[in-house]
């Protein structure tokens, strides 16, 4: 066995060059001894370029395969794209999870519908608290984010420290939570920093963020001059945005409703960890039934246009106990993620269709990002000072703009693509090796790789159609009757190239050679090759042909 030095590696299997799929992997090693840490495990939704998959996640293979030498995962907040994924990936991984109450508290409730709970073990860490697992020396250090108890993480390792940031922000009046603590970023910088891995995701926004506190003035402000049935969508895990809406729905004489599954669970976790304690109960759908339109407001899931949300079926029309219309307003308390810009604008006008008015932030001050904008980050950097700089969550657009503000402010950027193995220590800090990446789709209860046959084939279908024949033969392989041809999507059937693409695939049929006709399958390769012949160039496209033969 080739002897291994002791060192330090980072490896990104997902959140670098893309919003989401926050997967990342530190590395120790000691006297020819692995063992890995992994942060975060989220999951990403598709955009315009993957429309035969929803739900996206990164493959865990590489990890998979040293499963045993997994140390632990830690979770930094209760995000979908930091902790979604835990659910799925778990059985590859087997390893402890670390997670504040919150975080535990939602991820409980995910574990419990994927028949998990009892499986995973979560050890609940305080926020602020230093804990160890495994070799690693951690520790926590509150931020301010778009949900409660989000968390920086410190490791302390034999080779150097690692600020290992999450998502944070600057905020002063955050509402929900603590502000993020300079203090203890500062002591940190003062202990000496050998890298930090940041969030990039609003870096290219300049000036200092926004405050939580602003939001909830503009949210009251507005719902206050409003009449008629009001609904407000958001993300469903901001805590301290759902409770901004409450209580700017409490100021208008509004009860409040609560619309979907994510938001009835991020009620139950909040209220179980002591957040909402000020708030009554929210109401469902049946209490509802007897309050005025006026007195009522609707927090409502399905701000990123997703198909089966409650928002984008009242739009539709299609759900069974709510709807809007003339006189009503819907209120986008939430930006758009990349890719989901058609999905979104998709649902607003539907609901335009039906009367109901439509109010984004571009209308009134009713969102803030919970992400560092480029001023914040600044500030993180002059206090911790770290020797080299990591962008990563984020498109390459913000990884390349963070790495400018990482070198402006003096630390060494070094950027990354997922998949490669960062040495830290000892030595040169470069790139030394690539771990195999891709991503996997959730398609029902299964997790397709979106590389694999199945997917491959829904894209082709989804672009190019697909058309299916099917005919009987005796047994002498002679066709009996008449072969159909099926094209949904592609062709009506009685469209005349249709009719014409059948009269062909039955005459090519014929001619297939006699000892091709015995076996089944040379038998029906024979018989696609004829198909695709008879569909030839007038469609201008390569549909994904398949043929039912039946033998009798």
């Amino acid at each position: 066995m080739t002897d291994t030095p002791d060192g330090l590696s980072f490896l990104p299997l997902g959140g670098t060059g893309e919003i989401g799929m926050n997967f990342n992997l530190y590395r120790l090693t000691k006297n020819n001894k692995e063992t890995w840490l992994a942060i975060d495990c989220g999951i990403g939704f598709s955009g315009n370029d993957t429309p035969e998959a929803e739900v996206l996640m990164p493959d865990p293979t590489f990890i998979a395969d040293r499963a045993k030498d997994l140390c632990g995962l830690v979770i930094t907040h209760a995000h979908e794209d930091h902790l979604g994924a835990v659910a799925h990936l778990w059985p590859y991984l087997r390893c402890p999870v670390y997670a504040t109450p919150f975080a535990a508290a939602v991820l409980r409730r995910k574990l419990h519908e994927a028949h998990l709970v009892h499986q995973v073990k979560i050890h609940v860490v305080m926020p602020g608290s230093r804990f160890h697992v495994g070799p690693f020396d951690l520790q926590l250090v509150s931020v301010t984010h778009s949900v409660a108890e989000a968390q920086a993480v410190a490791l302390r390792t034999p080779h150097g420290l690692i600020v290992h940031t999450g998502d944070w922000k600057l905020d002063e009046n955050p509402l929900v939570g603590p502000k993020t603590d300079l203090e203890e970023f500062g002591r940190l910088g003062d202990e000496g920093v050998l890298a930090m891995v940041g969030d990039s995701t609003n870096v290219m926004k300049e000036g200092r963020s926004e405050s939580e506190a602003d939001v909830r003035k503009g949210l009251t402000d507005l719902i206050t001059s409003l009449q008629g049935r009001v609904a407000v969508t958001c993300f469903a895990s901001n805590v301290a945005r759902v409770e901004s809406i409450a209580k700017a729905a409490m100021a208008a004489g509004r009860a409040v409703m609560i619309v979907g599954r994510s938001l009835r669970n991020l009620e139950t976790a909040a209220r179980e960890c002591g957040y909402f304690s000020d708030l009554p109960p929210f109401l469902t759908e049946q209490d509802a039934r007897d309050v005025h339109d006026d007195n009522l407001l609707m927090i409502i899931t399905g701000s990123q246009g997703e198909p089966r949300s409650a928002l984008s079926r009242i739009a539709s029309d299609t759900h069974p106990n709510i709807s809007l219309g003339e006189g009503d307003t819907v209120i986008y308390s939430s930006r758009v993620i990349p890719g989901n810009e058609q999905a979104v604008m998709a649902v607003q006008d539907n609901l335009s269709r039906r009367g109901v008015t439509v109010l984004t932030d571009k209308d009134a001050k009713v969102h803030t990002s919970g992400h560092a904008t480029g001023d914040d980050i600044r500030v993180l950097y002059g206090i911790v000072r770290p020797k080299y700089s990591i962008p990563t969550h984020g498109e390459w657009r913000h990884l390349t703009a963070h790495a400018a503000l990482a070198h402006e402010m003096g630390s060494e950027p070094i950027l990354l693509e997922d998949g490669d193995i960062l040495n830290l220590s000892p030595g040169e800090v470069k790139v030394v090796d690539t771990a195999p990446t891709g991503r996997l789709a959730l398609d029902g209860g299964r997790l397709l790789p979106m590389t694999g046959g199945v997917l491959a084939a829904r894209r082709k279908m989804l672009f190019n159609g697909m058309v299916i024949a099917s005919f009987a033969v005796d047994d002498e392989g002679y066709v009996i009757g008449e072969p159909k041809i099926s094209a949904p999507g592609l062709l009506e059937a009685e469209d005349p190239e249709s009719i014409r693409i059948q009269e062909e695939f039955a005459d090519s049929i014929d001619e297939i050679p006699d000892e091709l006709r015995q076996d089944d399958t040379a038998f029906r390769d024979a018989a696609k090759t004829a198909l695709r012949r008879a569909l030839g160039r007038k469609l201008q496209k390569r549909p994904l042909v398949d043929v039912h033969l039946l033998r009798v």
